[in-house]
């Protein structure tokens, strides 16, 4: 039987040549890379004849996009976040859809542990007081140490357990609240299980999120959550922006209520600069600005994570056109898989 050859269509984000993914498919698939920013700067024909799709974040699938896909068979996030893809639109439309859940696990756990202990130790404005011949330690006078305090994980998944074990390395109590972890698995973890997200706010000096975007999560941490916190925590996100309130954020940060926060993910990126937050961020002697680390939706990226997610996605995709059983589908509107 001669081999199946596909069209394959990256439609954001990724420069040629798509070296890693020609690998997987073969040499005979056809590869569009087409580096668009909005969908509608790829032609229709070229959504009406591709096979599968390797989806970076830029576009978002929705219905009326789904409708231009008549082969499509495979839509695969080259990422974790499935949040650009409408899942029950593409369902409709038999058209499965993937993520690649694993690729940079400890990556992301890394960028927010490095986040915790730069804004924890002060290192900073310690090293900005340095650099303008200020040789003393009186800022740090000011902050805690990690070991023996709480860390706080909102959502326990990959990265939020790869954290844990970075922060259990350094000393701290780690609890998590997790509504849709199993009863027990705090057990087999070591940590403290808490019930409501209000226990976090209250108990942790130290808190991180871990959760994916979803009507749920969605401005999940604002107001009220940093009305409850008790002990001027550090806030870590290198989930999703939507998940933070950043104008809630904003008013916690000036009003002391949280002490400082990093940030790899923004509600909009690039930062909307009219926003209070990241006004206040921009000025050299705005209060916050020491107290605030932003970096561009990075925590996932080095050499190796990026081949590994390409890869992976790559895979995915052609598992699904050869009819195998896919190994991470957030739907599977195809009845094409046995």
């Amino acid at each position: 039987m001669p081999k199946q050859m596909y069209t394959i269509l990256i439609p954001d984000r990724l420069a040629p040549p798509p070296d890693v993914e020609q690998k997987v498919f073969g040499a005979d698939t056809r590869i569009i890379v087409a580096q668009a920013t909005y969908s509608n700067q790829i032609d229709d024909a070229i959504w009406a004849e591709c096979d599968g799709i390797l989806a970076w974040h830029d576009l978002t699938f929705d219905a009326p996009l789904l409708d231009k896909l008549l082969k499509c068979n495979v839509i695969v996030r080259v990422g974790a976040g499935f949040d650009n893809v409408d899942l029950i639109a593409a369902a409709k439309r038999r058209i499965s859809v993937c993520t690649v859940p694993d690729y940079g696990i400890d990556d992301v756990a890394d960028h927010a542990m490095g986040m915790l202990l730069a804004l924890a130790r002060g290192i900073v404005p310690c090293n900005e007081l340095a650099r303008n011949g200020e040789w003393n330690w009186g800022y740090a006078s000011g902050l805690h140490r990690l070991t023996g305090e709480y860390l706080g994980i909102i959502g326990l998944g990959r990265i939020g357990s790869a954290l844990a074990r970075r922060a259990q390395a350094f000393g701290q109590n780690v609890l998590f609240y997790d509504p849709y972890q199993p009863v027990g698995i705090e057990k087999s973890w070591g940590l403290e299980r808490c019930w409501n997200l209000g226990d976090i706010a209250e108990r942790c000096r130290y808190i991180s999120i871990h959760t994916p975007l979803t009507a749920e999560t969605r401005g999940l941490i604002g107001s009220d959550f940093f009305a409850g916190c008790k002990l001027q925590p550090i806030i870590i996100n290198t989930a999703r922006g939507p998940i933070v309130d950043l104008d809630a954020l904003f008013d916690a940060l000036v009003s002391d209520k949280v002490v400082a926060a990093g940030l790899d993910v923004l509600m909009e990126e690039p930062p909307n600069r009219d926003i209070p937050l990241i006004k206040a961020w921009r000025k050299h002697n705005h209060k916050i600005n020491q107290r605030l680390i932003i970096t561009p939706h990075c925590a996932f990226c080095n050499v190796e994570s990026l081949e590994e997610m390409r890869r992976k996605a790559a895979e995915e995709a052609l598992r699904i056109l050869t009819n195998q059983n896919p190994r991470s589908p957030m739907c599977q509107g195809s009845c094409r898989v046995n």
